[in-house]
């Protein structure tokens, strides 16, 4: 929606320094979704089926000591990616950050298990399936430390983090079990050391908000290859309804494999009311198997008590199969 980009933006600044002066109390918040995605038609005959779902994530925070305050987020969701039509099925319980945060000076800490900041077009990028693709490099559920210093003089954040995989209790699910990961899995990151990097200034000028990053990714004890990436951005709002939204990344030996790969994720919305018109395009180039692309088209209602109803139309051309993909959510906070 078309505040929504930048009001993501003012929300990770506001509370990424929250007031350390006292012992906060225990606050707690969520959001339930219920929709279907569904593949409507594709060259591949056996991806055609839909997939009912629902999750409900709630996230905490309750003051321990002066300055120090644990943290947590906990989902319930299907944890096993569908292969035929399903309903409301595969859902278990996971934990997907969990941890203690502080601040020292100017920086502010996450120890434990975190989602290392790198990039945003696999979260802003806007539609329903604005994001499609892109999230093919979201870090997250990683166990380590993270730090976001402001940059005195500016209005930027420095984000750094060194982690890997999580490979504690916390990376399997109760219910429905998505299994414990292990670094025989592979995956670059999937170590168990702290030898993985991530590293992004992210800097506000008015309407505009400009981004740049790094990680590094060691390889497994599986992998070919250690991951270089490299992400750059840019999302301006042109305060009469209208946003967009740029972001090219690219990798050396993605994911491990032998090799690189460039996503460029374009993206605009449109707000007049309470809704808001979008359409994204995303393109991923493989050195050896040639590229994917996706172009989708969103609609989204924002209610006045905050409950966003969304839907969204994507054409995907992914392995040279052409396929077309509908969907539709709501999503209720509290």
């Amino acid at each position: 929606m078309t505040k929504g980009l930048f009001a993501g933006f003012a929300l990770t600044l506001a509370s990424t320094y929250p007031v350390y002066g006292q012992v906060n109390p225990v606050s707690w918040s969520g959001e339930l979704e219920v929709g279907f995605d569904g593949t409507v038609s594709s060259g591949d005959p056996a991806s055609e089926f839909t997939d009912n779902y629902a999750s409900l994530v709630t996230s905490f925070e309750a003051g321990l000591t002066h300055g120090v305050t644990l943290f947590g987020t906990l989902a319930l969701e299907s944890v096993i990616d569908p292969t035929d039509t399903r309903h409301f099925e595969d859902i278990g319980l996971y934990v997907s950050a969990l941890g203690i945060e502080f601040e020292y000076g100017h920086s502010h800490f996450l120890v434990g298990k975190i989602n290392p900041t790198f990039a945003l077009a696999w979260d802003a990028a806007p539609g329903f399936y604005g994001t499609s693709l892109a999230e093919d490099y979201e870090l997250n559920e990683a166990i380590g430390v993270s730090v976001d210093t402001p940059m005195q003089g500016t209005d930027g954040i420095l984000s750094m983090a060194v982690f890997y995989a999580d490979d504690t209790g916390l990376s399997d699910s109760f219910g429905v079990r998505r299994g414990r990961n292990i670094t025989a899995h592979g995956g670059a990151g999937n170590t168990g050391k702290l030898n993985n990097v991530a590293l992004q200034y992210l800097h506000i000028h008015e309407d505009t908000t400009y981004w740049v990053g790094g990680r590094f990714l060691t390889a497994s004890q599986v992998d070919v290859s250690d991951e270089l990436g490299a992400v750059v951005g840019m999302a301006h709002d042109f305060d009469n309804g209208f946003d967009v939204i740029l972001e090219i990344a690219h990798f050396d030996g993605f994911a491990g494999g032998p090799t690189n790969a460039t996503y460029t994720t374009v993206g605009s919305s449109y707000a007049h009311g309470p809704w808001a018109y979008s359409t994204s395009f995303t393109d991923m180039r493989d050195s050896a198997t040639g590229h994917d692309h996706v172009i989708s088209f969103g609609l989204d209602y924002l209610h006045e008590n905050d409950i966003a109803i969304g839907a969204g139309v994507a054409l995907y051309n992914v392995a040279g199969v052409k396929s077309t993909a509908v969907g539709a959510s709501v999503v209720v906070p509290f």
